[in-house]
């Protein structure tokens, strides 16, 4: 699960009415980075997948985007597969730590947190995240679930399953992400979910973007 969750887990719950709803605010400029594309967008009426396996198809709240990223391939599989650095190139992670050793691969599990701040009306909380790699591809994909839930919430959980696809073209990469989530707390308002999925998965591309293309140079 991205860290979209961080917002989408607060969609529905009582933390709405205390005004959390859109903390997941696309960074300066990140509206035209990303060229966002419904699934299959190559190839209509798809979805994106690591060796044959993709995203929940019965899910209801689920985006694709893609952007292409002047760099190295290495380099951004790096970034994108060195779990436990996360934290010094996307500022939501507040830390990250792997669950195995050695190079991400199927199996591989690693859990992240991301800091919800208080409100008013609500308290600060951890949400906490563990993904397991089900498919990978050496610079070519990768497939995790796993779900995000926070203890100072109760009950709350959302259940992710995400797809990374990395493709050489002339004179970068494309990388395309796919992601849906399921849950009674976003499924309670599933356009606004929407919404923060595709919000957080923008401005995820754009730091890998950004961190990637600055190593490039």
């Amino acid at each position: 699960m991205s860290r979209t969750a961080r917002t989408a887990a607060l969609l529905t719950v009582p933390l709405v009415a205390a005004g959390l709803l859109g903390t997941a605010v696309l960074p300066a400029g990140a509206a035209t980075a990303p060229v966002t594309a419904d699934a299959g967008s190559h190839r209509p009426g798809a979805s994106l997948t690591c060796r044959g396996k993709g995203v929940d198809p019965d899910a209801r709240v689920r985006h694709r985007t893609e952007t292409v990223i002047h760099a190295p391939l290495s380099t951004i599989w790096r970034l994108q597969t060195e779990v436990e650095r996360w934290p010094s190139w996307q500022k939501p992670v507040a830390s990250a730590e792997r669950l195995d050793h050695g190079p991400l691969r199927a199996g591989s599990a690693f859990r992240w947190t991301i800091p919800v701040p208080p409100t008013p009306t609500t308290p600060a909380l951890d949400l906490d995240i563990t993904s397991t790699v089900r498919q990978l591809k050496q610079k070519s994909c990768v497939r995790w679930t796993g779900p995000a839930v926070a203890d100072a919430a109760p009950g709350l959980r959302i259940d992710g399953v995400h797809v990374w696809t990395f493709t050489k073209i002339r004179g970068g990469v494309r990388v395309s992400t796919e992601e849906t989530h399921t849950g009674a707390v976003v499924e309670g308002d599933v356009p606004n979910a929407t919404r923060v999925l595709r919000e957080g998965l923008e401005a995820w591309l754009l730091d890998l973007k950004t961190a990637a293309e600055g190593r490039a140079r």
